[in-house]
């Protein structure tokens, strides 16, 4: 059974940096990709970036590229993602995902069959 465990969200101020991290259990499949989603209250989920497990590709939504760095850590089973630079509009719940089959679409929800329960983040302006 794949877990997903969230940590390391938080409240910043505009500017700021934060590291969030998805811990993983029971997920073995180095042909999918792990991804981080993202909602803001009244607004629809979107996604962050992902990574695919076995070239380390990675992929950004466009508000995120050269602020946020998705990485994996196999021997820790951790994907991590790094945020710079944060803007009051990057607040929502941070949610992480995987997906056990290879993702054509790394960025689409449907993509992932897995997700955690996610971690809040709150970027003060």
């Amino acid at each position: 059974q794949v877990q997903l465990v969230e940590s390391g969200g938080g409240s910043v101020q505009a500017g700021g940096s934060l590291r969030l991290s998805c811990a993983t259990s029971g997920y073995t499949y180095r042909s999918g990709c792990m991804g981080w989603f993202r909602q803001a209250p009244g607004k629809e989920r979107e996604a962050v970036a992902s990574i695919l497990m076995r070239s380390g590709w990675t992929t950004y939504a466009d508000s995120v590229k050269d602020r946020f760095t998705i990485s994996q850590v196999s021997a820790e089973n951790t994907v991590y993602l790094q945020m710079n630079n944060l803007k009051s509009e990057d607040s929502g719940m941070y949610t992480c995902a995987a997906a056990t089959s290879y993702c054509f679409t790394p960025l689409r929800p449907d993509a992932y069959n897995y997700w955690g329960q996610g971690t809040q983040v709150t970027v003060s302006s």
